[in-house]
């Protein structure tokens, strides 16, 4: 088989949350295949690229059930859950079919069609409702970002919560003082890499059009988290489950991390 080749298929618990199992192709393979999950540092990120192709898979979707993922008809990852972003893993460069079938069944409820090119990192995300499960195929930054400087990318998956403006408030500044970086940002959106001073920074968002106040209510408020120089990252917004109030959270998915940088 010249393409992704399972290898291992991991203890199925029977609730919707990580899975991902080591895989071995042609001449490549993956020593320890972890899963990241909310507010990751950056020092899991890629630090350099491969000879091959790299993808991992976000799921996004709030109310899908386990997800099995498939390159053409081999199973790359199983039972993913909301909220998980997997590390990447290799795969031979190509044109695969993509397709996401409820866990531990054949029935598809997406696909996709994608070509991976060599030395290049892609992520696999699956979002919205169950009933409109979609996929998107991005390109990674798999290179340092401009010196002195962070590169950040921002995806609106949350499919229940208005219009956001995003702000990014150094430490020991406040809200009141500083412009977002970005502004009304819905449902789908993908702001692609922004280029922002290297630091720390607090994400915080707010409906679109709020002029910050010392009363501000927020939509969201993330801890302080220092961004390593040349650092690369996808920040992607998605819905809080299990609440009465429709609410935002993230998850952080490192796309590369400089070779000097430490934790």
């Amino acid at each position: 088989m010249n393409h992704v080749a399972s290898l291992y298929k991991m203890l199925n618990t029977g609730k919707p949350r990580m899975s991902l199992f080591g895989l071995v192709k042609k001449g490549v393979t993956l020593a320890a295949a972890g899963v990241m999950t909310v507010a990751l540092s950056g020092c899991q990120g890629i630090v350099s690229s491969q000879s091959g192709s790299q993808i991992r898979i976000i799921d996004a979707s709030p109310d899908a059930p386990g997800l099995d993922i498939y390159l053409n008809t081999s199973a790359v990852a199983y039972n993913l859950g909301f909220g998980t972003v997997t590390s990447y893993v290799p795969t031979d460069p190509g044109t695969y079919n993509i397709s996401a079938a409820q866990a531990g069944t054949k029935q598809t409820l997406t696909t996709s069609k994608a070509t991976f090119v060599t030395g290049t990192q892609y992520t696999i995300l699956i979002g919205n409702v169950a009933a409109s499960l979609s996929q998107l195929v991005l390109k990674d930054q798999s290179q340092a970002a401009p010196s002195g400087q962070i590169a950040l990318r921002f995806i609106d998956q949350a499919t229940r919560i208005a219009a956001q403006d995003i702000y990014l408030v150094p430490a020991g500044q406040k809200l009141t003082a500083i412009t977002p970086v970005y502004t009304n940002i819905t449902f789908s959106t993908n702001t692609g890499y922004l280029n922002i001073p290297t630091g720390t920074y607090t994400l915080v968002m707010v409906p679109t059009g709020t002029v910050p106040a010392s009363d501000t209510v927020t939509t969201y408020s993330g801890p302080q988290v220092t961004y390593t120089g040349g650092s690369a990252t996808t920040i992607i917004m998605i819905d809080q489950q299990i609440v009465t109030t429709p609410g935002l959270q993230v998850i952080t998915a490192p796309d590369y991390t400089s070779p000097t940088a430490t934790s």
